[in-house]
């Protein structure tokens, strides 16, 4: 246990940080905003499935629903005081720099220019997607390194058609393209055999193969042509709410691997492991630090999930999307998610 006098101390470090944070800006912090409001104000995106959408009674899901769900547990404790505001590609990164939404969480990829150009910034890594390849099984195909001079259908806006070029360019392969400005209309020119390929993000292709005619019977390539690091975004200059956001998304993970979920949080709270208890802050204040409650970690996994819960109930095996985890397990399993530690 922390003594009085520390745990003072460390109150007083969080406080200090929120104060800095809300002088580089002239306003006060996103953390004291969203308490005072009483609600997060989350952007989403109606679409693609698995990342966020609405039904017709205006309940919206996806993994970057539910993250933002988390992220207002967290800070208010409460997973339905959060507002989806609906934000237009054009108009998602002007919004969270103009205040208008708090958190910036949609099918947006984490990139070099993004992160450093455009005053925002990204926590961390909510999926780890990317650009891959659609074939049909009857095609005999089962590597991308075996698509030279195929026809390839793709959105003629999207990143994608510069990921083709890039990546059948540095294997100097022949490629011929379709480019479509409807996702649809690439998607029937497939369907109709005026392609042997569709490309684009492999959450867009799991999707499409699961709602054609005979799934089993489209093959998604193991190549991935352009990584896509999707994840949450805050605006620039508040290290507080980058540093809740941050470790929001951290805990979901950290859960999960300490075997830590929706149903069993309560009785976890005596385990033996000290590093269990510490996450779920019996033995120590974590969220102190963050200026959030003692058991907010508690909350979020009981009200929320873990991330392996979350991420399969909207993108894989319980999800229309049927996505293996590959890339989005955790590290000891193959993949790529771990957190840092909680002590």
């Amino acid at each position: 246990m922390r003594s009085p006098v520390r745990r003072a101390l460390h109150l007083v470090v969080a406080l200090g940080l929120m104060s800095l944070a809300s002088a580089s800006d002239g306003r006060a912090g996103v953390l004291e905003t969203v308490r005072a409001r009483g609600h997060l104000l989350c952007g989403v995106g109606d679409g693609p499935k698995g990342y966020s959408t609405v039904n017709d009674a205006g309940v919206w899901s996806g993994i970057s629903v539910d993250f933002c769900r988390a992220l207002a547990v967290a800070v208010l404790g409460d997973k339905d005081a959060v507002k989806f505001r609906p934000v237009q590609k054009s108009d998602r990164f002007s919004a969270l720099q103009a205040g208008e939404i708090d958190v910036l969480s949609r099918d947006v990829a984490m990139t070099s220019s993004r992160d450093t150009g455009l005053g925002i910034r990204f926590p961390g890594v909510l999926v780890f997607d990317g650009q891959g390849f659609m074939v049909r099984k009857a095609q005999g195909v089962a590597s991308a390194l075996e698509l030279s001079g195929t026809r390839i259908c793709v959105l003629s806006d999207s990143a994608d058609v510069q990921g083709i070029a890039d990546y059948f360019g540095a294997l100097r392969m022949p490629f011929e393209l379709s480019k479509f400005d409807k996702w649809q209309d690439a998607v029937a020119a497939y369907t109709n055999k005026s392609c042997q390929v569709l490309s684009a993000n492999v959450s867009r292709l799991s999707l499409e193969r699961q709602y054609g005619a005979d799934p089993s019977e489209q093959v998604i390539l193991p190549e991935i042509a352009a990584r896509h690091l999707v994840g949450p975004a805050v605006r620039q200059g508040d290290e507080v709410w980058f540093s809740v956001v941050r470790w929001t998304l951290y805990a979901l993970i950290a859960a999960e691997e300490l075997g830590i979920n929706s149903t069993n949080v309560d009785a976890m709270k005596s385990s033996p492991s000290a590093e269990v208890r510490c996450f779920l802050g019996v033995d120590t204040d974590i969220g102190q630090r963050l200026g959030l409650s003692a058991d907010w970690t508690q909350r979020v996994v009981r009200q929320v999930g873990n991330y392996g819960e979350i991420f399969e109930r909207h993108l894989g095996q319980k999800s229309p999307l049927k996505l293996e985890r590959r890339l989005n397990n955790l590290a000891v399993n193959g993949g790529l998610h771990y957190a840092p530690s909680f002590r």
